[in-house]
This record gives structure tokens, sequence and C-alpha cells, in this order.
């Protein structure tokens, strides 16, 4: 468990934040609009979608040693590609290895291993795990800020793709299990299936308040810093305010935990969702001083963290363990899709809107909407 999870901080860290850090120093640099670099990245996660569907019947079948360790090989050769890139044709190619990468190596794939391996008790080491990776943001955005003080953004994704190479393959390859042990199911114990499962409304009604909630939180957490910056804030203090978000995200996962057990599935959805309108929209509205924006932030990364448990716990919680990483696959599919275009989202809609806090504004709404469907779920 402790390997996976400092395998999760690393992974999440080097794979997903230091690009949100970087990506105007790549557009400094090499000309392109900061739009298209994130664009970029976002290709990558739609890949991470994609591949994700098929990891998760993978790892139900085969178990996880061979499959997160070929992720972080995977990784690390994508991030090579990115800094080597010449245009932004390679650079986008170079995300889509990663993003591959990605949907061996983060939450889905690590909730089907703890799905699979700690059955019942899967909250706490669900929370366990996103607790340290909630840490990633907190380490690595501070870090690559730093790196990209006294190296160019190509030297400092070469770094990082060793150190990730180097760390997280040893963690994978000698903490998973090479294959799962069989599980008896009594008579008595319902089996879901993908094609059960999908179509029934109550699964739908989780898919759409899960996706709504995903879009307004990735559109303004994942545009932190420009938001901020469009407030007055200088940028060491917004890069500071995004990483203090991901200890936010911490202070989230701990008080889902304080959750009853015995709660309906539903209500932890509800209560996010309703905490979401509320933190999104003080983001929009307050225009400082920057210690209170920076507290509003830590709160918005409270509900952001809340929800990657809300979302990972969601498929165990209504139709249980068995299928998990099949079921979980299609149901996070559309979302990690949603995800996708978070870090483009922020910037399109603020550019269309005229403003980061117009944005915010947009966020909100899409927050409401998920509390709307979130009681069906």
């Amino acid at each position: 468990m402790a390997a996976l999870s400092v395998g999760q901080v690393i992974s999440w860290g080097i794979l997903f934040y230091a690009l949100i850090v970087a990506s105007p120093a790549i557009a400094d640099d090499t000309g392109w609009p900061v739009a298209l670099v994130t664009l970029s990245f976002s290709s990558g996660l739609v890949a991470s979608a994609a591949a994700g569907v098929f990891v998760g019947k993978w790892l139900d079948e085969r178990g996880p040693r061979l499959i997160m360790t070929a992720g972080s090989i995977l990784g690390p050769l994508g991030l090579v590609v990115v800094a080597l890139a010449p245009d932004l044709v390679i650079f986008t190619a170079g995300w889509v290895v990663a993003g591959v990468a990605q949907s061996a190596v983060l939450y889905q794939a690590a909730f089907t291993v703890i799905a699979r391996r700690y059955g019942a008790r899967r909250r706490s080491a669900m929370t366990i795990l996103t607790l340290a990776g909630g840490l990633a943001s907190t380490i690595f955005a501070p870090v690559v800020a730093g790196l990209l003080g006294v190296i160019d953004w190509r030297t400092m994704f070469l770094i990082l793709a060793g150190f990730l190479l180097l760390t997280t393959v040893p963690l994978h390859w000698f903490s998973l299990e090479r294959t799962w042990s069989p599980v008896r199911y009594d008579d008595a114990t319902e089996v879901h299936t993908v094609s059960t499962v999908v179509r029934t409304r109550r699964f739908w009604m989780l898919e759409l308040s899960t996706l709504a909630l995903a879009a307004a939180l990735f559109s303004v957490t994942l545009a932190l810093i420009p938001l901020f910056a469009e407030k007055g804030m200088s940028y060491e203090l917004a890069a500071w305010a995004l990483g203090l978000l991901g200890a936010g995200q911490v202070v989230g996962r701990l008080l889902y935990v304080a959750v009853p057990h015995t709660a309906a599935p539903w209500v932890p959805l509800t209560v996010t969702a309703g905490l979401s309108v509320g933190s999104l929209a003080l983001l929009a509205l307050v225009p400082g001083p920057p210690w209170l924006l920076v507290f509003i932030g830590i709160v918005a990364g409270a509900v952001r963290g809340a929800q990657t448990l809300v979302q990972g716990s969601a498929i165990a919680d209504r139709w249980g363990t068995h299928n998990y990483g099949a079921i979980n696959g299609i149901f996070a599919a559309p979302i990690t899709l949603i995800g996708a275009f978070g870090p483009a989202l922020g910037p399109l809609l603020a550019v269309a809107t005229g403003s980061y806090s117009a944005m915010a504004l947009i966020a909100v709404g899409l927050a409401a909407i998920s509390l709307a469907f979130a009681r069906f779920s």
C-alpha cells in the first residue's frame, strides 16, 4: 500500500501537474499558444480515457503487476518525446503516449487494485491512497516552478522522465500482485456485469451527475493560476496556491472518511456537488485579498479531493467489487474525457466569456446540474 501510494504521488506530479505549471513557459519559448499547448495535453487524456476501458478489463483478468509496470515505462518514453518535440504535432504525440501510460498507473488503475485486494475494506484503503496522491500538486507544482527558474522546460521534462522511470518501475513491479487469487461468491451474492449495469437508469444518473461535477471542478481548479493572476496575484504565488489546493484535497479526503458507511450511496455525491456550487461561486466572485483567495482555493481543493473518492467508490458502493475494473472503465471513460479538456476548457471558456471569473460562474452552473442529478444516482 505504501509503494502504491508513493507511485501515485510521483505519477500524478509528473504525468499530470508538471504540464499545467509549465505550459506558460512552453508557450513563451516556442511561440505556441497556451490553449494549443493545453489541448495537446488534453489529447493525452483522451487517449487515457479510451485506453482505460481496456486497462480495467485487463486488470480484472490478469492482475496489476505487468500492466502497471508497463505504464511506468511507457510514461517516461512519452515525456522524452514531449521534451524533444520540434513542433506541436510531435509534442501532441508524446502526450498521447503518456496518456496511455496514465490509464495504467493513475487512480483508475489503482482503485481497481484496491477494490479487488481489500473488498469491503476498500474505503479506508482508497482514502489512504488518495491522501498520498493529493500531495502530488503540493510537492511538484513548486518543484516544477523552481526548475523552470534555472533550466529550460525541455531539460526539465527529461529530468522528470528519468525520475519517473527510476522510481515507479520498481515500486510497481515489487509491490503488486502478479495474478489475482480466485474470489468465491455464494449463491446469495448478486454478480453484476457491464451489460446489466449500463442498462439501468441509476447508472446514467450517476454518470451525468459525476460528469457535470468533474467538468465544473476541473475547469476552475486547473485554471487557478490564470484565474488568480487575473485578480492581481503574482505567478509565483499563484503556483504556490495551486500547490496548496493539493493540500486541500488531503483535507477533503479526510472529511470523506467521516461520512457514515451506512449512508445511502447518493449522499456523498449530493454533498460534494452542493459544496462545489458554493466554493466555485466564491472563486468567481471574490476579488481578493490574496490570502483569502488562497484559502478559498484550498476549500475548492478539499471539495475536489472528496470528489475523487466519491467517483472512485461509486461503482463498488452500488454494484459491488466483482467486475469492478470493467464496469468502472466504462463509467470513468467519459469522466476522464471531460477531464481531458479540463486544462483547456478553462482558458477556452475564459476567452469566450471575456474573463476567468466569468468562466468560473459557468462552472457553478455545471455544479448545480450535478446536484440536481445526484439524488437519483
